[in-house]
């Protein structure tokens, strides 16, 4: 057993309950150092450094942590959001679309791989991706609605009535917003009752 890594795990672990992060972080850097395989220890790093927006050192630590184990569809995934939040949409959508390789069913992985690809403009790609976080969560009123304005942008006006009426259903306030923001006065009667 390698007692250093076994007494800063224990510490990084006690200072995460005490909320104190960057000692949290300090030791789990220890930690690593005593064991460079330790992928845990890499992605509390990259999440510390995520938490602190600092970004730059949370791809690092991602990154670190893929190395080890690149099959992880949830670091894929946090990679993805750090990109995301530095503005990085190609990047973002990369790891966005790995982590749903990886895991088919991570609907908060295809909604966004479609928003990454929707800031990029290409909303066919977009329209695809969101399509799948909707039907992963059909009372996911968010996703429905980047789903119609996804299509909308894609001039897909029957698509996007589909998901109004989906909408309708489900989520009357965003079918509203929806209505408005893809100009589809015409689908109004919908909800002028609600």
């Amino acid at each position: 057993m390698n007692f250093d890594h076994f007494r800063f795990t224990a510490r990084a672990v006690v200072f995460g309950w005490l909320g104190q992060s960057e000692r949290s972080l300090e030791a789990y850097v220890e930690a690593f150092r005593a064991d460079p395989s330790d992928v845990l220890a890499a992605r509390s790093i990259a999440w510390t450094h995520a938490q602190q927006k600092r970004w730059p050192a949370a791809v690092e630590w991602f990154e670190r942590a893929l190395a080890l184990e690149p099959e992880h569809a949830d670091t894929w995934f946090n990679l993805a959001y750090v990109h995301e939040q530095r503005g990085n949409q190609p990047d973002a959508a990369n790891a966005f679309r790995r982590a749903s390789q990886l895991n088919p069913k991570h609907d908060r992985a295809w909604y966004g791989l479609g928003m990454a690809l929707a800031h990029q403009g290409d909303h066919a790609a977009a329209a695809e991706a969101l399509q799948h976080a909707a039907e992963l969560q059909p009372m996911n009123g968010i996703a429905w609605y980047a789903l119609g304005m996804a299509r909308y942008h894609n001039h897909q006006p029957e698509q996007v009535e589909a998901v109004i009426r989906h909408l309708v259903l489900h989520e009357p306030q965003t079918a509203k917003r929806l209505i408005r923001d893809t100009e589809r006065a015409d689908l109004a009667h919908l909800v002028e009752s609600i």
